[in-house]
């Protein structure tokens, strides 16, 4: 136990013992509650990946694929401009001075979208450095040339 021991001149000597039971008691509870949370973050985490790619139903598996849905469609946005990626062409659309060339970049689209014309998926994939806007006009080119159905992946891809 702790005690507190003062001396004075006048003054009696005091000794007050602190119970520190309650508190290493209150420090366990939140050392469990920390530990149980922890582990249902983790649990979430696994739930959520799980489902996403979870495996499909008897009547999904029995739909066929639609035409092109294996070629890969990716826009890379990138510091130095865009980057179209349909299969294993890649056509660079360059900086105009600061700006990137979102007609350029619409016109791309929609080359690919006359080329696939059931295709209806494609990726954005950005760097950490590349303003959130240019990443937005990436999307709007993507819908605007046909392509409703977008996913945004990380810089790891590129």
């Amino acid at each position: 136990m702790a005690n507190i021991e003062e001396s004075g001149g006048d003054r009696k000597n005091i000794a007050v013992d602190l119970n520190l039971v309650p508190f290493i008691d209150l420090m366990s509870v939140c050392i469990i509650f920390l530990l149980i949370t922890a582990v249902w973050t983790q649990i979430s985490m696994i739930q959520l990946g799980s489902s996403l790619y979870s495996k499909k139903t008897d009547a999904e598996a029995l739909k066929e694929p639609p035409p092109y849905a294996g070629i890969p469609f990716r826009v890379n946005v990138m510091e130095t401009g865009f980057e179209v990626l349909i299969g294993k062409e890649r056509i660079t659309i360059p900086l105009q001075g600061k700006k990137y060339n979102e007609k350029a970049l619409l016109k791309q689209i929609k080359k690919v979208k006359d080329i696939y014309p059931e295709k209806k998926d494609a990726i954005v994939a950005a760097r950490d450095r590349v303003k959130y806007e240019y990443i937005i006009s990436a999307m709007d080119a993507l819908l605007n040339g046909g392509f409703p159905e977008t996913t945004i992946a990380t810089g790891e891809m590129l």
